[in-house]
């Protein structure tokens, strides 16, 4: 009686070591919610930064960390989450997601919808039409009619338009010539809005001003009491201006899309694309506190 082997003239038994040292290697490898908050303690955020750059919750950063996905409400949603975490902790999110759905049951089956999960967003109650705004504003307009038609109604001569005294009534079709914008008295031309806010900011407070030039990113803006002056995201080309009567607390999602204006000063600070920052900002500066 022959002994049965493998083809390659090992036995089975053989083959255990490396099943093995695989499972080792497994049980070696960090879960994904501490691979997620080891990188978030790297970079020095707070879990209160990660949902402020986000919007996702902090109960359910708290839950991701501690590898418990039920409070993200189904696997869909878990991944949308452990992306976006991932990303603003600068982490590739494709290792993480592959282990998810290792042990998760696997990737589901696509769908062609729109995709169902960004980012966890405040969306604003919808209302049934404002009837009451409606009806007052019919009123006004049908008091102003009828005050159009007594006025119109009551001149009595001939249709003559009344001249104010010491005005020149004139004759003739209008001048249609157009009007050049942006024109002033003494020829100087109009100067930009950006330039007139920092001009006009004012020696007893600090004015921040925030422009989103090359990309969007998340702001969040605090004053000196710590309430919260704005929180959420800039689109490419949108910009903010905080004021405060001692300081100005900011964090910048992507900094490397951000321009500063502080007290009337651009501030010239090479921020990397991707790179969070948080900045604090006073009377005295252009010089980050």
């Amino acid at each position: 009686m022959s002994i049965g082997n493998s083809p390659d003239g090992n036995s089975p038994e053989d083959e255990r070591p490396f099943e093995e040292d695989r499972d080792e290697r497994e049980a070696e490898r960090p879960s994904i919610g501490r691979a997620l908050q080891q990188a978030r303690i790297d970079l020095g955020l707070t879990v209160d930064d990660v949902s402020s750059a986000t919007r996702v919750r902090i109960a359910i950063v708290h839950a991701i960390e501690q590898d418990d996905f039920a409070p993200c409400g189904g696997d869909v949603y878990a991944r949308g989450h452990i992306r976006t975490l991932a990303r603003a902790v600068r982490v590739d999110p494709a290792p993480l997601l592959a282990q998810y759905e290792a042990g998760h049951g696997g990737r589901p089956a696509p769908t062609l919808a729109a995709p169902l999960f960004e980012a966890e967003r405040i969306r604003p109650d919808r209302h049934g039409p404002n009837w009451t705004a409606a009806m007052v504003a019919a009123i006004v307009v049908v008091i102003g009619f009828v005050g159009f038609t007594l006025f119109s109604g009551g001149d009595d001569d001939g249709g003559t338009p009344a001249v104010a005294e010491g005005a020149t009534p004139t004759t003739g079709k209008p001048d249609s010539s157009p009007t050049p914008k942006n024109d002033r008295a003494d020829g100087a031309p109009k100067p930009d809005a950006s330039e007139s806010a920092i001009a006009a900011a004012p020696q007893n407070k600090v004015t921040v001003r925030v422009s989103a030039d090359d990309g969007r990113s998340w702001i969040s803006a605090k004053d000196h009491n710590g309430r919260l002056l704005f929180d959420g995201l800039l689109e490419q080309g949108d910009s903010k201006t905080f004021q405060d009567k001692e300081k100005i607390d900011l964090v910048l999602g992507d900094a490397g899309a951000i321009q500063l204006y502080v007290n009337g000063t651009k501030i010239d600070d090479k921020w990397q694309p991707g790179a969070v920052e948080r900045l604090t900002y006073t009377k005295g500066d252009p010089e980050a506190g």
